[in-house]
């Protein structure tokens, strides 16, 4: 890869707990040792996790708003439009006692309700959704943390942010949110390529099925790591080589690893050897990042 090119890869998985945190932090820090321009960015905004592994210097930290409707009970109508244009039932309205209320928690700063209003009796205050918190380290890197403020509903604008506040690194790691849903969705939406961790067990094939007809649906270019390799069965194997999807890398199921995670501690810095798997496996996705197709 040349200093001048620039690429940013999410690792991300169909559930919960496959590893993928384990592979982006062990990724950026073994690309760091190497001296690569690289960033890191924490989007799993509802449980970050990152800075456990990683430790830098806070440098800053934002807090993220959005607006959220106000309503002059004086000027207001309770002609229920404003209700009828939020999809996000955010709003609630007894017409005949003449109270109406926005649920904060349910409002996604849409500002349908403004529009809907004719009688100017909405106005809209800040709210703070989470914060975006930057860490430097050393060799230039920097990583950049997405922390939502518990109780808000969507961390996707909490997301949108970290990636957008993240490093001017020409390689970036984003370690994304769990499952195929919004969160999802927006983190791998900004990355060239995708990689997908799994385990080789029928949960684990179940979820990645979910994952790749997300990420085919999005037209975006993947492979794919098992992790805890030699558990299960072979049908993830199966599935991969049957729909021609790269298989970049396996991780074995070794006390070794589970014992450095327990403690925060990262196998790439404890074990020059997997060092150098992790640069083969940044090398494989470089490979198939080239191709034509996955």
């Amino acid at each position: 890869m040349k200093q001048s090119d620039k690429i940013k890869i999410a690792i991300a998985s169909g559930k919960g707990g496959t590893g993928k945190t384990f592979v982006a932090t062990n990724l950026f820090y073994s690309l760091k040792k190497r001296d690569y321009d690289v960033d890191m960015v924490d989007c799993d905004a509802e449980e970050p996790n990152c800075t456990i592994f990683i430790s830098g210097d806070l440098v800053g930290s934002t807090d993220i708003t959005h607006k959220v409707p106000v309503i002059d009970e004086i000027a207001c109508a309770y002609c229920d439009k404003c209700r009828q244009y939020c999809n996000y039932k955010a709003i609630f309205l007894l017409p005949e006692a003449k109270i109406i209320k926005v649920i904060e928690e349910l409002c996604h700063g849409c500002g349908a309700c403004s529009v809907a209003c004719e009688y100017g009796a909405i106005r809209e205050k800040d709210v703070v959704q989470g914060e975006v918190n930057r860490y430097r380290l050393d060799n230039g890197c920097y990583l950049t943390e997405a922390r939502m403020k518990i109780g808000v509903m969507s961390p996707v604008p909490v997301i949108k942010a970290a990636i957008n506040k993240a490093g001017e690194n020409n390689i970036k790691i984003m370690d994304s949110p769990p499952g195929t849903s919004c969160p999802f969705i927006h983190t791998v939406a900004r990355a060239d390529y995708v990689v997908l961790v799994t385990e080789p067990t029928p949960f684990g094939l179940s979820d990645l099925r979910q994952s790749i007809k997300t990420l085919d649906g999005m037209d975006k270019r993947y492979g794919v790591i098992i992790n805890r390799a030699g558990l299960g069965d072979t049908k993830t194997y199966d599935y991969l080589k049957t729909n021609n999807i790269p298989l970049l890398m396996e991780i074995s199921f070794d006390r070794k690893i589970a014992c450095h995670y327990s403690k925060g501690e990262l196998i790439a810095k404890e074990d020059i050897q997997w060092r150098e798997k992790f640069i083969d496996l940044f090398n494989n996705i470089l490979k198939h990042y080239g191709d034509s197709g996955n």
